[in-house]
């Protein structure tokens, strides 16, 4: 097999732990928390700990590649991310499962930007988007695989398995790295930025932990006003820190260009609303609709099985429509059928149920592999390893702040209606504010250049060849209607 696909396939092992446990453990929440004593809500802080420990080291992961290979780093990434994984295993409380959590979140950070660096550096821009869909279609086989397999286990088993499944896909992770993988480093790698890695870390960290909690009353509102502040100091002395600095760990001055803008600004609107899918579509089918982890399972397991669906089909639709067409329109499309889980109730058919999450799975799939290739579009090679690092911290982020917003809206529900129980009602509403949410990315789209990313989409390459077309077609009407002047002069 050629590095084109190879490389792809050794990235979306990674890609497959993550995607594939991130989907158990939100099938398993329910049963989780009722076996270590708390509630899925409360539960919430071992996704929410994850997700943040993901955007606090993600931004050291382009420095570390530079400095000690993408294939050292990349497979010690995969080996956090198993010990974290066993440390799940093994956990008999909230304190332990989220230090777990947090440790496979250590790996991560460090395990899909690194994968995706390696990918960046490897394969040609005019090949970008068939290489990410290569990345993207085995990772999604974890999805696909998540749900069923974790209610299937939960449900029959003990939910303390589901973590052992990362253990042989991370032992052949490693092994196909350090077989195939070229140990690539930067020659003069940059000074790392000790100071602004952890004013970021400070401030990320404050922030999403801050809101995350917010609806939970897990803390009193003066801490969590606390956390949110120290958090946005801390950002706003990073943001005047990376003026100054050659080389910032997150660099903002990518935003200057149009479609890493739009990447960025209108993708995190957009994962913040799917984001929080996830997390409120298995609360609701087994809490408010009563089914086992096991048939909750298997009715999300929909929306992966529409995304692997798309996979095949994305470079070919963007390259017929380009991608601030495509991009602006889907997001609305993929924005309706995220709402559309509010009109949900106990007496809605399962199998249109499915059907709507089928379809809904493909249109957001195409939007995601959209996003992540259209961010590359205008980066030069050199800025790869930052540009990965600002993409990642942005994508962890709109994820942690949809299951935020997610169960901010379903406490909130509760509250406003005086309801002393989670019930299918209690979901609606959030359903519609996130999808919502998802919608204004369409406008953030919209303002990009009609020819954003014609260069690696290909786009171009039909226009040009279109109009050659017609020229030619124009050139030969020019020419039979000469003939017929002199024709008919002749006559």
């Amino acid at each position: 097999m050629d590095k084109q696909r190879l490389i792809p396939l050794i990235v979306a092992t990674a890609l497959f732990m993550e995607n594939m446990d991130s989907t158990v453990i939100a099938t398993s929440l329910p049963a989780i928390a009722g076996d270590i004593g708390t509630s899925p809500l409360t539960l919430k802080l071992a996704i929410t700990s994850y997700l943040l420990s993901l955007a606090v080291f993600i931004p050291a992961s382009g420095w570390t590649a530079d400095r000690f290979g993408a294939r050292l780093v990349f497979s010690a990434a995969i080996a956090v991310f198993m010990a974290g994984s066993i440390g799940c295993a093994l956990s008999g409380s909230v304190t332990d499962f989220v230090i777990a959590r947090t440790l496979q979140g250590i790996g991560g950070a460090m395990m899909t930007p690194v994968g995706r660096l390696v990918l960046l550096r490897t394969i040609d821009k005019s090949a970008l988007v068939n290489a990410m869909a290569w990345v993207t279609v085995p990772a999604l086989v974890g999805p696909v695989i998540g749900p069923p397999l974790g209610g299937f286990i939960t449900t029959y088993f003990s939910w303390h398995w589901i973590f052992l499944i990362n253990i042989p896909i991370g032992l052949l992770g490693i092994f196909m790295a350090q077989r195939f993988i070229d140990p690539i480093r930067s020659e003069n790698p940059e000074r790392f930025d000790l100071t602004g890695m952890m004013l970021a870390g400070i401030g990320l960290a404050g922030i999403a932990f801050g809101l995350s909690v917010a609806g939970l009353n897990l803390l009193p509102w003066s801490v969590v006003a606390s956390l949110v502040a120290i958090g946005s100091i801390s950002m706003t002395l990073y943001v005047i820190h990376a003026r100054r600095t050659a080389s910032p760990v997150l660099d903002f001055g990518l935003l200057r260009l149009p479609t890493m803008r739009a990447s960025i600004l209108g993708g995190f609107l957009f994962r913040l609303g799917i984001g929080s899918m996830p997390f409120l579509l298995p609360l609701l089918m087994q809490i408010g609709f009563g089914l086992s982890p096991f048939s909750s399972g298997l009715v999300t397991f929909g929306t992966a099985a529409g995304a692997m669906g798309m996979k095949t089909l994305a470079a070919r639709i963007i390259r017929t429509f380009g991608f601030r067409n495509l991009m602006t329109i889907n997001a609305v499309i993929s924005s309706v059928f995220l709402g559309a889980c509010a009109l949900f109730t106990v007496t809605t058919p399962l199998l249109l149920i499915v059907i709507i999450l089928v379809v809904g799975g493909f249109f957001r799939s195409l939007e995601f592999t959209a996003i992540n290739t259209v961010a590359y579009a205008e980066v030069e090679p050199p800025q790869m390893s930052r540009a990965t690092t600002l993409v990642s911290v942005n994508q962890q982020l709109a994820v942690s702040a949809g299951v935020a917003v997610g169960a901010f809206c379903v406490e909130t529900t509760l509250w406003a209606r005086h309801m002393t129980e989670l019930t299918a009602d209690a979901f609606a509403p959030a359903f519609v504010v996130v999808s919502v949410i998802s919608m204004v990315s369409a406008f953030l789209f919209w303002r990009m250049p009609d020819d954003a990313g014609h260069e690696i989409s290909g786009r171009k390459a039909v226009e040009i060849s279109s109009r050659k077309g017609a020229a030619i077609a124009a050139t030969k009407v020019a020419s039979e209607s000469t003939q017929d002047a002199r024709d008919q002069r002749l006559g």
